[in-house]
């Protein structure tokens, strides 16, 4: 009955999302129109707490770091939580072999001893100003895409020339809602910033590949860095003069325990989602495209299974390789099968009835949007042919593949060289073979590349027409198996042994380099495929696409003057976003019931000594026997829960971002989903989408017990609404199964 009901609501107009914003990913300054749902849920502040350009506000202590993940500011003197992997590339680049702080962590007992992360920055929203006049000022609905393009783009650059710019301080401007409105965005950045703390990686990464996506976690993810500036307190470039940023805002962290069903709120950049897409789309992403790319990272992390588990060597050395495909891999399995387990396409299908019916019963908006949809169905029956093709082809060419990847960069030197002459080839071309020898022959492994090539050749040449695959690899297929062609080509390549490259980037001028390049067998091959990709499937791909993206702004536009009742938030797209939910568990299929919570004692119980993933600092396990948690265990039953499920929509961006409670107060940080919802950024179902934070009580206990780093812990703004004394630990029957208490 319930889900009959919210069918009927969708369909007569007063749609789910008009009723609540649970799932939304919505623009911080527009967060009043959705203030009472979340007031309604339990949030105990307002939306003026949230955004305020007049006082301090929850916005200006969240942060974008670097140019992919969120972070939080948490002190008085410019100290931010992010999230492990988040923190990753820079504790990675400060670690040496005497110092790996990666493997050991690293823990700043003063100011004098944070470290700085070069590169690393952290970018405050200072306003955020509705532009949608001006850039759309002279563009009418009769002109096509690119006429209507050419005037936004002058716009824009009129808008950015009045506006002044410099390294710190910024804007960008950017389209919402499928280019029917714009928003100018203004940004400070900071670039003197440095590393404080970060647990090792064995806490931080714990669970590795095998729980990525999955639940019940136990990953305590995150790392501490510090906001530098100049003495005026405005954005400097690294000095030792510089002094700690004092911010206009930052968190406080709440110690209260945290219970099912509590109001949640996460502040963050999310980076992209597709909430309004087709039926036809959704068809095709669910049945075509995620099965392509799944088909081909199947065989590819089926041969380094096969190998990785007769040499521990190997699979040391592909271990990240690995991780980086199966991310995916099962990120698209997950993706399909809740697509149709949920009926995506049919939801879809009846929301575009709806849409139509009520078109039809408007004469001017039927007379302007009326073939928008027919049209859409077209051109994707268009992409069709050509859409599985480009994934085969991006995965296999690009990604599964080290060699084609090595072809494509020295591709690029011979190129630009060509365009731009003999001074830059003399100046980028050791950049060029630093990055191929930093990045991909460090972990390369020639056999297991010449493995996957063959076979990856093989499954190409089977499933797509012969117009796709390029004369240059028909020639070089002729009389031979993809095995013999991948056996001639490594044992000659330059490019598959620091050797070669040696040899390759050894010529004096661009000339030699472009005729070795001509001459070498796999880059003739790769390149030649990949520029027969580029002309018989990306061109008419993206011919396509430019008429599917400005018939999508004219379906945005007319769902929003169909639907006057619904709330509409626009798709992700690396902005600020506010999603609001609760704390729940799940029940992913029948029989299986998921709690939200998960605790140290869930850790001890995954804990295997010197396997890479789920491996334990001696301490860590110590401080579980004695039950030493201190002040953070859980009052009412004296566990330390390390991680929490919770109804907030989040996705790649959000990484990092704070998880805040009714009052506003830091209770954890966002680091996953759950498998079953990742779904979520195409068609979002609160019954299923799911969060996973780690809880500020798991963070503390570490920086605090675990590492004893009180120059943090002085920092922090710690309050407690609960009096009760922790709950003397109960002892858990499962104790006696694991054997080591």
């Amino acid at each position: 009955m319930k889900r009959i009901s919210l069918i009927i609501l969708l369909f007569t107009g007063l749609s789910i999302f008009a009723q609540k914003g649970e799932g939304g990913m919505w623009m911080p300054n527009t967060i009043k129109q959705v203030e009472s749902d979340m007031q309604n849920m339990g949030m105990q502040i307002s939306a003026s707490d949230i955004w305020n350009n007049e006082a301090p506000s929850i916005k200006d202590a969240v942060v974008q770091l670097g140019n992919g993940c969120t972070a939080e500011v948490m002190s008085d003197k410019g100290l931010i939580f992010t999230n492990h992997h988040c923190g990753y590339d820079a504790i990675q680049k400060l670690s040496t072999i005497e110092h790996n702080y990666l493997e050991d962590g690293f823990w700043a007992n003063s100011f004098e001893e944070e470290l700085p992360a070069e590169g690393l920055t952290v970018t405050f929203i200072e306003d955020i100003i509705d532009v949608t006049y001006e850039v759309l000022n002279g563009v009418t609905d009769s002109m096509t895409a690119k006429e209507r393009q050419s005037i936004v783009d002058k716009n824009i650059a009129a808008i950015k020339q009045k506006n002044s710019q410099d390294k710190f301080h910024n804007f960008k401007i950017k389209p919402f809602f499928k280019g029917n409105k714009y928003f100018m965005i203004k940004r400070t950045t900071f670039y003197d910033i440095r590393l404080v703390g970060t647990p090792p990686a064995s806490l931080g990464k714990f669970g590795g590949d095998t729980d990525n996506w999955m639940w019940p976690r136990h990953t305590i993810d995150f790392s501490i860095f510090r906001i530098y500036a100049g003495k005026d307190n405005q954005p400097a470039m690294y000095s030792p003069d510089n002094q700690p940023y004092k911010p206009k805002k930052f968190l406080k962290i709440s110690l209260e325990d945290l219970k099912t069903n509590d109001f949640t709120m996460v502040v963050g950049f999310p980076g992209r989602t597709t909430e309004y897409l087709t039926s036809y789309a959704v068809q095709q992403k669910q049945d075509l495209r995620d099965p392509a790319r799944v088909a081909v990272r199947e065989i590819s992390l089926g041969i380094m299974d096969k190998r990785m588990a007769k040499d521990k060597a190997l699979k040391l050395k592909l271990a990240s390789k690995h991780a980086s495909l199966a991310n995916y891999w099962k990120f698209w399995i997950g993706e399909s099968q809740g697509l149709k387990k949920f009926k995506a396409v049919e939801v879809k299908q009846k929301f575009e009835a709806e849409f139509t019916k009520r078109l039809n019963q408007n004469p001017e908006l039927k007379a302007k949007y009326g073939k928008v949809l027919p049209r859409l169905k077209e051109l994707y029956a268009q992409l069709e042919p050509y859409a599985v093709v480009q994934d085969y082809a991006s995965e296999i060419f690009g990604r599964n593949i080290d060699l084609p990847t090595i072809a494509m960069i020295t591709g690029i030197l011979e190129e630009s060289s060509k365009n731009q002459g003999e001074t830059y080839y003399t100046y980028a071309k050791d950049r060029y073979k630093t990055y191929i020898l930093n990045n991909i022959l460090k972990d390369f492994d020639k056999d297991t590349d010449k493995e996957i090539f063959a076979a990856l050749i093989d499954f190409y040449v089977k499933n797509v027409k012969p117009e796709f695959v390029s004369p240059e690899l028909k020639n070089a297929l002729q009389g031979k198996t993809p095995q013999q062609l991948a056996d001639e080509i490594y044992n000659q390549s330059l490019l598959t042994s620091k050797e070669g490259l040696d040899k390759l980037f050894a010529t004096k001028d661009s000339k030699e380099f472009a005729k070795l390049l001509n001459e070498e067998p796999a880059a003739k091959i790769l390149n030649a495929q990949q520029n027969w990709i580029d002309e018989k499937v990306s061109k008419p791909v993206g011919k396509i696409n430019e008429e599917i993206n400005d018939l999508m702004g004219k379906y945005m536009k007319a769902q929003m003057a169909l639907f006057p009742d619904k709330l509409f938030y626009p798709d992700a797209n690396f902005t600020m976003r506010v999603a609001y939910g609760k704390i729940q568990g799940y029940e992913p299929r029948d029989a299986v019931s998921y709690k939200p919570f998960s605790h140290l004692y869930g850790a001890i119980e995954k804990y295997k000594p010197n396997d890479p993933e789920f491996d334990l600092p001696k301490k860590y396990i110590e401080l579980y026997e004695k039950h030493d948690y201190g002040r953070y265990a859980n009052k009412k039953d004296g566990t330390l829960v390390t991680d929490f499920l919770a109804t907030n929509h989040i996705t790649g961006g959000n990484s990092g971002s704070p998880i805040l409670n009714a009052r506003g107060e830091h209770i954890g940080l966002a680091f996953d989903g759950i498998w079953e919802g990742v779904m979520e950024d195409v068609y979002y179902r609160p019954e299923i989408a799911r969060s996973i934070h780690v809880t500020d009580h798991a963070v503390l206990f570490v920086i605090d017990k675990f590492a004893n780093c009180q120059h943090i812990m002085n920092e922090l703004t710690i309050v407690d609404h609960s009096h009760d004394k922790p709950a003397k630990p109960k002892k858990k029957k499962r104790k006696k199964f694991l054997g080591i208490f």
